[in-house]
Order: structure tokens, then C-alpha cells, then sequence
């Protein structure tokens, strides 16, 4: 869910992506820094667990207390949880001020919370998979069908790749890493969540 808005010059842009963990909040903050490599300021704010017993917020290099917690404050607010929110500036020249900037981070992320809409919490596996290159286009092809998350790659004379699923689509996802197994084009393990 995204949502642009800009005020007093500057542009904002609010981001916001159900997560299962450190790791995917973390690859998510990165790829919203390679998209937007000119902008300011990225502002994240995460809440996890099903209790919300997880969370961060970061004001990157805004004023302390201007950015990261007005984003969690309506996180909390919206009684949110396994759900991040990025929000993108991009200075247009005109300072706003300490209260400027809490109200403009606080507006962006009520904003585009409300475009979303809730849905239940979805439980996820993540696995560490090992397998050879000839193997790489098929088995992305599957993550993608069985609408996994493909978390980190690495590169050698082998490819490790992080991958995460959905609970509902844990058992065809094993059965396929299975087949590759036995036919040795992969290796995998089951990793613990929140990782």
C-alpha cells in the first residue's frame, strides 16, 4: 500500500507491507532505499508477534522523536501488528519545525494505514535453501507461484538463498523441495522464525 502526499514542498511518500520478521522488515527497508536513493530520509516503524511484543522505529537522521515514533504511534493506534510502515521524504526546501515534522510523519502514515484494510494474521516459514544454478529459474519460478518471498541470495559455486511462504502454502512448497532433493539440485533446512 503506498501513498503520496506532499507538504510545504517536500514529498512524502508512505509505504506500508505486512512482515513476519526482523529479516523481511529489514529487506523491505532496503529496497525501499534502492527505489528512492535520492530522498532525504526513509522513516521506518514495525510492529510484530501477535501480541505486538516487537517493535522499532527509526527517525533517520530527522530530529530524535520527529519521524520513527508518530509512524509507530498510529501503528499502535490502528492496533496493527507483523506490519511495517516506510515513510520516503524527499526535502523540498522549507524546514517544518519539530511539530511540523511529527505532524507531517504522524498525517502520512494515519493516510496510508487507512488505504489498506485488515486481514488476519498469516503465520510464515522461512527456509535456507542451497542449489545448483542449472535449477535457480525453476525454483523462483515456484516461490513466486506459491507466492513466497525470496529474502537474500548469495553466490558462489552454489546459490543460498533465504526463502519465506505462507503458512497455507508450506506443504506444496516442501513437497517441491523435497523433488529437487531427491533428484539433488537442492539442499534445504527449516529456519526458525523471526530470525
Amino acid at each position: 500500500m503506498q501513498y503520496t502526499e506532499k507538504i510545504a514542498q517536500s514529498t512524502f511518500i508512505g509505504n506500508l507491507s505486512s512482515i513476519q520478521n526482523q529479516e523481511t522488515a529489514r529487506y523491505l527497508i532496503h529496497e525501499i532505499n534502492q527505489l528512492h536513493p535520492q530522498a532525504t530520509h526513509h522513516c521506518p516503524a514495525y510492529i510484530l508477534g501477535k501480541k505486538g511484543e516487537t517493535f522499532f522505529c527509526s527517525d533517520n537522521q530527522e530530529p530524535p522523536g520527529t519521524a520513527g515514533k508518530p509512524i509507530l504511534k498510529m501503528l499502535v493506534k490502528h492496533e496493527l501488528s507483523n506490519i511495517i510502515l516506510i515513510v520516503t521524504r524527499y526535502f523540498g526546501g522549507v524546514k517544518l519545525g519539530i511539530r511540523g515534522l511529527i505532524n507531517a510523519y504522524g498525517t502520512i502514515a494515519e493516510k496510508t494505514i487507512r488505504l489498506g484494510e485488515k486481514i488476519p494474521l498469516v503465520e510464515v516459514v522461512m527456509y535456507d535453501c542451497t542449489l545448483k544454478y542449472d535449477f535457480y529459474h525453476s525454483f523462483l519460478s515456484k516461490v513466486k507461484q506459491l507466492e513466497g518471498l525470496v529474502l537474500k541470495s548469495e553466490y558462489s559455486n552454489f546459490i543460498q538463498v533465504t526463502v519465506q511462504v505462507n503458512e497455507f502454502n508450506q506443504r506444496e512448497m516442501l513437497k517441491f523441495f523435497q523433488e529437487m532433493s531427491n533428484c539433488g539440485a537442492l539442499e534445504y533446512r527449516l529456519l526458525p522464525n523471526n530470525a
